[in-house]
């Protein structure tokens, strides 16, 4: 199979089943989003080889589980309306990140104050990747006819990440930026 295929040179793409539309579509835009937080997330996951600490393996498969998900959130939003979707999103996936968000909270210095983005290089890129999972919620929140699920997992996933964020700063001993008013 080739990489290129030239049929996007005059900007169109195709959907799930073929359907052909234009590249800034808000189905591609809010897909493509979902493609770029997971890109953080694979980003942020490369800032961790080098660590050889007891809790990075079940971080690690708990982001990869994540990023398989998020890559279904995106194939649901690349199905035009009324199309069967090849991956199920369901309720025990957002289950999961609640529990995971519970669970590494419940590890976590309780917040006092506002934090800034920022910490490790993992937990930077996992705060950009909050705010791109927060975009593509914004954009999918304007298309027509798509699975709720859709937009509850994205809403829950810039939770999700906002810990993981912090999580990593901590495991780390990383001290978090916090906003300091008046400065």
């Amino acid at each position: 199979m080739k990489i290129y295929t030239k049929s996007g040179d005059k900007g169109t793409t195709s959907l799930v089943y073929g359907d052909r539309v234009q590249k800034n579509d808000p189905r591609v835009e809010a897909y493509g989003t979902c493609d770029e937080a997971n890109s953080m997330i694979g980003l942020a996951l490369s800032h961790l080889q080098d660590q050889d600490r007891e809790w990075k393996v079940d971080f690690e498969k708990t982001l990869l589980r994540v990023q398989t998900v998020l890559f279904h959130v995106g194939a649901e939003l690349a199905t035009p309306k009324g199309k069967e979707v090849g991956w199920t999103l369901e309720e025990a996936d957002i289950n999961y990140l609640e529990e995971t968000i519970d669970r590494w909270d419940e590890k976590l210095t309780p917040l006092k104050q506002f934090i800034l983005p920022g910490g490790v290089q993992a937990a930077s890129a996992l705060h950009v990747a909050r705010t791109v999972s927060r975009r593509a919620e914004r954009q999918a929140v304007g298309i027509e006819e798509i699975n709720p699920l859709v937009l509850s997992y994205l809403n829950r996933l810039s939770d999700f990440l906002f810990v993981a964020a912090r999580y990593v700063n901590q495991q780390l001993n990383q001290t978090e930026p916090v906003l300091h008013e008046g400065e």
